[in-house]
Order: C-alpha cells, then sequence, then structure tokens
C-alpha cells in the first residue's frame, strides 16, 4: 500500500501498488466494486503487472471506512457494501481517481500513457473518468447506473470499452438498451454485450464469477489496452 495526496493536498489516501519486474509499458488504475480494495481487486492489479503494467488501485472509500475489505458473498457484508455506496461521493471518487493519475505519471517512463478499468460502481466511475479526465483509456465492466449520466458522452475523446452483463439484476434491460441507443454511435465507445450472464461475472473469485465470459471479456480488455496503451 501506498499513500496518494488528494488534489488539494491537504489529506492524503491508501492505494494498493503492483509494480512489474522491468519497466513499466504502462499503467492501469483498477477502480473497485462497492466492495473496497479487497482480494479481489488486489488479485485484478498484481495479474497487470505480471502483464508488464504498473497497476493502482485507489482506496475510494476512504473517507467513510479507509482500508474496508467486503465479501459479495456474505450477506451481511453486502449490505455493509451497499450502505457505503449511498453514501460514496461520486464527485469525489472522480478526484480522487484524478490525483491517482497525477501520482501515477510520476512513476512512468516520460510519455508512458494510463489506463482505468472499473467494476460496478468502478464501472461507471470508469466512464465518468472516460468524460472527466485526460486518461487515455478506459474499460468498464458491468457498469451500474449509466443511463443518467449519458449526457456526458460528448467529453469521452479517448476510447471507451464497456462489458455489459446481458442477464444483470442491476443494470435492466431498459437500461442496457438506453446504453446502447446513446453510445452505439459514439466514435470512441464499444459496448459488448454477454447474453445471460449477471453482474460480477468477471469477479476474480466467490459465487458471481463465470469462468467462460470472464475470460472472453479479459481477453478483450487485454487487447483493448495493448492497443490503446502499448
Amino acid at each position: 500500500m501506498i499513500r496518494i495526496d488528494t488534489l488539494d493536498g491537504t489529506d492524503s489516501f491508501g492505494a494498493y501498488l503492483a509494480e512489474p519486474t522491468d519497466t513499466p509499458r504502462a499503467a492501469i488504475v483498477v477502480i473497485q466494486e462497492i466492495f473496497g480494495v479487497n482480494e479481489g481487486i488486489r488479485r485484478k492489479c498484481d495479474g497487470w503487472a505480471e502483464k508488464g503494467y504498473l497497476a493502482i488501485a485507489p482506496d475510494l472509500f476512504w473517507r467513510l471506512e479507509p482500508g474496508v475489505e467486503l465479501d459479495p458473498d456474505q450477506e451481511p457484508e453486502l449490505q455493509q457494501a451497499f450502505g457505503l455506496m449511498n453514501r460514496f461521493d461520486q464527485d469525489q471518487g472522480i478526484a480522487d481517481i484524478e490525483a491517482t493519475l497525477r501520482a501515477v505519471r510520476a512513476r512512468l517512463p516520460e510519455g508512458a500513457k494510463i489506463g482505468c478499468v472499473g467494476y460496478c460502481l468502478g464501472g461507471r466511475l470508469a466512464y465518468m473518468t472516460a468524460a472527466r479526465t485526460d486518461v487515455d483509456a478506459s474499460v468498464g465492466y458491468y457498469a451500474v447506473g449509466l443511463p443518467n449520466i449519458l449526457h456526458e458522452k460528448n467529453a469521452i475523446a479517448r476510447p471507451l470499452l464497456l462489458h455489459i452483463a446481458g442477464a444483470d439484476h442491476f443494470v435492466t434491460p431498459d437500461q442496457q438498451q438506453a446504453m446502447h441507443e446513446g453510445l452505439d454511435d459514439h466514435p470512441r465507445v464499444t459496448l459488448v454485450d454477454y447474453p445471460g450472464e449477471d453482474h460480477g461475472f468477471a469477479a476474480e473469485m466467490g459465487n458471481r464469477r463465470s469462468e467462460q465470459a470472464a475470460r472472453q471479456a479479459d481477453a478483450r480488455t487485454e487487447t483493448f489496452f495493448a492497443e490503446h496503451l502499448g
């Protein structure tokens, strides 16, 4: 874990950092689900580091419950996660992601690019990061609540890939339709559907993981980052 200064420099928050053995080819900010920077998110970072990327997962819930790690397969912890999500200030979260981007740049070779990938709430934040920051490429897995921020799409200037779970019980068919209607014609956005898959299908561990779909989505993400980050 490292510390990252907030944009205004008045405070700092923790982040899990995974570094490759050699000079990083690029960096990837891994944006947490509602369960904090738990083992699953740390494994995502470790996986990117093995592929040559510097990977970092900021603790976005640090203002609410610093260092929280929750298990979605445990009902009390699932409910705790929903409570944290409802109290979470997403605009502050984007500011913390921007601070993370700034901190990461200092660790990269000159000219190296930075991407982000997020899951669930993090998928929504990845979309917002694409619209509000200068991140070079973004990926969102089963992003929640996008219809009410589709108006931000005009600010997306760099590539964005969205993985959509066709049977997502948090992102209903009407929401998925709105996402396609709003984004299919966007020159920088690609949507990929996974029919029959539910929310969380690409989790590293636990009951939500759907092995084949997870491997397909992760392979697309790896190809996407190789193309746009190097």
